[in-house]
């Protein structure tokens, strides 16, 4: 079964945080240091991080502490405005590598090395959107994660 694809533009480095800076200013947010520090540093894992991860590191970088609980917020946002994706199972958050592109989180989660593969399939996520209007449910946030092993580690 192949999957339905849709095409955006993969943005990485820099661009990838100037991507997610404008969609985020042009979602009415504000863009600060802080949001630009803490989008560098999840855009530079390849693997979901933690938001403890994410604000131990900062707390490196900036030879202060960084509060979880405000990287958490500023997660939050982030999701809320399609920059990152959170792997709900792993409590842990990925860059979205096509900021602004609205589209369902399908992953493919390995339990042994912690992969995370974000899987874009316009099909899939049109079929559980109408799975829950059937059922009189407005869907919001359609998440399905999907746990294995990954090549690798298979």
């Amino acid at each position: 079964m192949a999957a339905h694809k849709h095409a955006h533009h993969e943005h990485t480095g820099q661009t990838l945080v100037e991507a997610a800076r404008q969609s985020l200013t042009e979602a009415g947010e504000q863009w600060t240091g802080m949001r630009e520090s803490v989008f560098a540093e999840l855009a530079r894992h390849e693997r979901p991080t933690s938001a403890y991860d994410i604000a131990d590191n900062l707390s490196k970088a900036r030879g202060k502490r960084v509060a979880p609980n405000s990287v958490y917020r500023i997660l939050d946002l982030f999701v809320s405005n399609n920059l990152a994706m959170r792997v709900e199972s792993a409590n842990a958050y990925l860059a979205n590598s096509h900021p602004g592109c609205e589209h369902d989180c399908i992953f493919l989660v390995c339990n042994e090395c912690g992969e995370a593969t974000h899987v874009d399939d316009d099909e899939v996520s049109r079929s559980v959107r109408n799975i829950a209007q059937g059922r009189s449910f407005k869907a919001e946030r359609p998440i399905i994660e999907i746990r294995g092993l990954c090549r690798l580690c298979a």
